[in-house]
């Protein structure tokens, strides 16, 4: 077992845990086949003060570096035997010039010239990428995420009274504010998981929603939310990939999300499409659902079809693939 690959985390914040998620799946697929280390940085944030803290502690070392996410800028101090994944592009999406110049330089121009390899959760971060980093299209692989090996099929009569509609994350993206008002009038009630502001807690209480917010939970309490509820509506307007859309399929239960980029992508045709834009169809699309039994199964039992695809096994092989890669470059 001579290939070394050192995992590189940015610090660990209970509110977020998707990559520790993702990455915890993939080392212990080749626990077998690689020496397996993690590292995770010491400061969180991304001033430049802290971004000096984190590469100067950085310990030196003969492994293949494997930057998770989050924490690009740590490519500065791995060097070129290095695999960086990048899962979105959206923080240069936001903000005046100079935020958006600052974070393009150190998480995206420099990084992705220091590193052998680049890998994106899907086609359509491929794409925006390859716009912004025009020089180093040849370094990306698609590398799509896994399905968590802790989530297994779990069936459960719908709840036609009163059904249950679960909600993943509360930032801007996840477009809660539309979901809220295409709610209106729908009896049902709702699981939101993430942290509400103050603008979200009063449309609740504007379109008179009964809800139950869950924040800062581990992840076995995610995966009792998806084992609990009737639908999983996930109208998002920006996903480098959409991970509730293949942790509910693989649950089994039916998924609405948006008709756009990764979303798209990653659902196929196993989910009810939306315009995450237009209230009145993302309500009509959650009565359709909710009311027609046979659409309803159906999305069921595509969903189990579509996260075949997503199986920690081929995921894990790309990966090592790419370790290969690197290490004998």
């Amino acid at each position: 077992m001579s290939l070394k690959i050192n995992y590189i985390f940015r610090k660990r914040l209970p509110q977020y845990n998707s990559i520790e998620e993702l990455f915890c799946a993939v080392q212990t697929k080749l626990k077998d086949k690689v020496e397996v280390k993690t590292q995770e940085l010491k400061f969180s944030g991304g001033s430049p003060i802290v971004i000096s803290k984190n590469v100067l502690h950085f310990k030196k070392n003969k492994a293949v570096n494997h930057i998770t996410g989050d924490v690009n800028y740590m490519a500065l101090a791995t060097g070129k035997r290095s695999v960086l994944t990048i899962h979105d592009i959206g923080s240069i999406l936001k903000g005046n010039f100079i935020k958006r110049f600052y974070l393009k330089t150190l998480w995206f121009t420099l990084p992705t010239l220091f590193v052998n390899k680049i890998t994106v959760i899907s086609e359509f971060t491929k794409d925006e990428l390859c716009k912004i980093i025009p020089f180093a299209t040849h370094k990306i692989k698609v590398v799509y995420n896994p399905v968590n090996t802790q989530l297994s099929y779990s069936p459960k009569p719908k709840n036609t009274t009163c059904p249950n509609i679960l909600l993943i994350g509360t930032k801007p993206n996840k477009n809660l504010e539309r979901t809220f008002e295409a709610l209106n009038g729908i009896n049902c009630t709702l699981t939101i998981i993430g942290k509400l502001t103050t603008q979200q807690l009063e449309l609740l209480k504007t379109y008179k929603l009964n809800y139950t917010s869950l924040f800062q939970i581990p992840y076995s309490e995610i995966i009792e939310s998806y084992k609990t509820c009737d639908l999983v509506l996930f109208a998002s307007v920006y996903e480098g990939f959409g991970m509730p859309i293949i942790e509910a399929q693989a649950v089994g239960r039916p998924v609405i999300t948006s008709n756009i980029g990764a979303m798209k992508e990653v659902s196929g045709d196993s989910a009810f499409l939306v315009n995450p834009y237009n209230i009145s169809e993302i309500h009509n699309a959650v009565k359709s659902v909710l009311s027609d039994d046979l659409t309803y199964n159906a999305l069921i039992t595509k969903g189990q079809e579509n996260v075949k695809r997503f199986q920690i096994d081929k995921i894990a092989q790309d990966y090592l693939t790419i370790y290969k890669e690197v290490a004998n470059a």
